[in-house]
Parts: C-alpha cells; structure tokens; sequence
C-alpha cells in the first residue's frame, strides 16, 4: 500500500477511529467500519500488545489501512518504559514499519531520524500543539499534523487561530475531545480529517456493545459518525466528491497540501 493510496483513504475516509479499547476485538472492529464506508484505523499503543494487534489485523484485512498511533519516537524513553514494562513493552517506528503500519501517529514531533527514514514512503502525522510545530514537523515530511490534545488547546477555535498563520496549507487532525457537537464546527474551519475515539459513543451504548461484544450496534453508531461528517464536508466544498475525489482534486478545491513526493 503506498503512500498516495493511504493518504487518499484518510482523505476519503474523513474521519481516524482511535482503536484504544482492550476489551474489542480489533479485526472485528475494522469489519464495523468498514461497513460504514471508513476503511482506515489507527491502532493505538496504549492498548496492550499494539504490535500483535496490528500484525492480526494486517493478516486478516490487509486492505484495511491500519495505522498506529501514540509511537513514542524516542530510544531513550522506550528503554525506560520497557524496562519497567518487560512483559508488554512498547514497539519502536521501526518494528510497527516491520509490522505493516500503513501509516505513523504521535501525541508528540516525530524525530529528525524517523523522517530520514520514512518521510516520502509511509504517511507520518505527528501530534503538535503550535504553530512552530506545524511548520517544523511538515517541512520534515509530515502529510498532515494531528492537534493533540485538540479540547485543551482549544479546540475549534484554536484550528480557526492558527490555521491563518500556516496560510490553509497544512491539513491538520485534531484529536482529543471530537465529539459529534464540535465537528460541525472543526468542519466548518477547514478541518478535512478527524481523529477520535470510542468515547464519541454515548457511555451506556458504549457498555452494551462491550459487554455483549455487539459489533452491529458498534456499526450502527459509527454510521452515525460517517454520515455527519460526509454531510458536513459535502456542504463544505460543494464541488467535492470526497468518496471518488483523488488526492490532486482534494488539494486543488480545498488549498491543502499532503507532501506527497
């Protein structure tokens, strides 16, 4: 899977789930969004055994665009953590890259190293929380910059301030707190690609679907998510046909740039 094709996926796509519940089965998961019309996910690594989650996915759907998110890209502090943590360490860039990641996610800059590597090859979206940070991580290589944690920088309002100062070039994901009522917001700045959670469900529909392993219901209300944010973007850029929409015409009618070599 290349780059072009993973980025165009997330740009169709709109929206990044955070796969960060232990108690789902992960390829199950991936079948309900599928059947919505998102065919992406980002494993996260504060769930435990990220990598034997992402190797199961990318076996059993390898076509589904699995990416992997909280990487902590730092040798030194994953020295510190798997020390401590012998018996689920955390994997570095370079092994979910081994393991099949489509494309990076960090709360954090990714590394001069880590770009060197992979920018060009695989989709890098770092998390950054300023305009220095935006700038700086995109003239690495970055495809597009996640706000993180988006509520508490300020959530549309804070994308609405800074994406001047990057000229609407930058397409940016905030993530952390997006929940249906701030969307239509987020939407309406400029925002083309949203991360969030299984928090977006509400808590008791929430409970049902774990406890009863309930991936319909899951479906059902991931749909929900889909169609408001495929209902927004459509009023948004009339023009675009985000479903068929190519990377070239996405950048053309929206202004954004996804560093595609």
């Amino acid at each position: 899977m290349d780059i072009k094709s993973t980025i165009t996926t997330l740009l169709r796509d709109g929206f990044i789930l955070v796969f960060n519940q232990d108690k789902l089965d992960v390829v199950k998961t991936a079948e309900a969004l599928m059947k919505t019309g998102v065919n992406n996910m980002e494993v996260t690594c504060r769930i435990s055994k990220p990598l034997e989650k992402l190797t199961a996915l990318r076996k059993e759907l390898p076509d589904f665009v699995a990416g992997v998110a909280s990487l902590i890209d730092s040798s030194t502090m994953l020295d510190v953590y798997n020390k401590a943590n012998p018996q689920d360490p955390l994997p570095s860039v370079q092994e979910v890259v081994d393991a099949g990641a489509c494309y990076l996610v960090s709360a954090g800059n990714f590394s001069d190293e880590t770009f060197k590597k992979f920018a060009g090859g695989i989709p890098i979206i770092p998390g950054c929380g300023s305009v220095t940070e935006v700038v700086s991580q995109f003239s690495k290589g970055a495809n597009l910059c996640k706000i993180f944690p988006a509520k508490q920088l300020g959530g549309p309002a804070f994308v609405k301030a800074i994406d001047p100062a990057i000229h609407k070039t930058i397409s940016l994901v905030p993530t952390g707190g997006t929940n249906t009522g701030n969307i239509p917001d987020y939407i309406d700045v400029g925002v083309l690609v949203l991360g969030a959670s299984f928090s977006m469900i509400e808590k008791t529909t929430m409970k049902k679907i774990i406890d009863e392993q309930n991936y319909a219901l899951l479906a059902d209300e991931l749909t929900k998510i889909k169609q408001l944010i495929d209902k927004l973007r459509a009023e948004k850029y009339p023009a675009l046909d985000f479903a068929r929409a190519s990377v070239e015409q996405i950048s053309q009618i929206t202004g954004r740039n996804f560093n595609i070599p």
